[in-house]
């Protein structure tokens, strides 16, 4: 598949560049600073430029089958900002599947299931501003008509892949407190293939 990775330099991104490469996919990543790939590739392709602008989006979307978006939020609001652009080029190229690296707050809560779970009691975090960000993303995916998946991570310590882990539908597994970018990048990049969870958020945990 040609594959386009956005957030490609990122902890969980440059993971599933790795994924694809050994899978002997084409992968096209979008990205501000090149010399933060360390990586040569027959199969890779580096395009410089930012999702924050709407040309390097449609520039990078050519000939692409699926987009693997794995942008943080930079402590801004790159997510909001660049999914419009990123949507909009999908729908120009005939691009329908894309699956994006949420955060576990967007998920549902299973003490207030009304409420997302940043929204409830459930969630420990202290500031809201990333989980904000993310679900304003899956709203603009609800409305459109793409095939979406949001792989929804809760803590995400660096570690080994340990290939065992549980998934849950708009819900974190009960008593899930982390998983490792290993795994979430393992899972992200395994969804290319599959069909289950499409227009899904799913969460993610040990």
């Amino acid at each position: 598949m040609n594959i386009l990775i956005l957030g490609g330099t990122g902890r969980v991104g440059s993971q599933i560049v790795t994924h694809a490469l050994h899978d002997k996919h084409h992968i096209t990543v979008l990205v501000r600073t090149p010399e933060k790939i360390q990586i040569i590739h027959e199969n890779l392709t580096i395009i410089q430029g930012n999702v924050l602008n709407k040309d390097d989006i449609v520039r990078a979307m050519h000939g692409i089958d699926v987009v693997i978006s794995a942008l943080n939020t930079d402590g801004a609001t790159t997510l909001s900002e660049s999914m419009p652009f990123i949507i909009g080029a999908m729908e120009i190229e005939g691009v329908q599947r894309i699956i994006t690296v949420g955060t576990a707050g967007i998920l549902q809560s299973r003490i207030t299931p009304n409420l997302l779970r940043y929204q409830s009691s459930e969630s420990k975090q202290k500031s809201v501003r990333a989980a904000e960000e993310h679900n304003k993303v899956y709203g603009m995916l609800k409305q459109s008509k793409l095939e979406w998946t949001i792989v929804c991570p809760t803590y995400l310590p660096d570690g080994e892949r340990l290939g065992k882990y549980r998934i849950d539908r708009n819900f974190l597994p009960e008593g899930g407190i982390k998983i490792s970018v290993s795994d979430t990048a393992e899972f992200t990049f395994s969804q290319i293939n599959s069909s289950d969870y499409i227009k899904t958020r799913v969460g993610i945990a040990y």
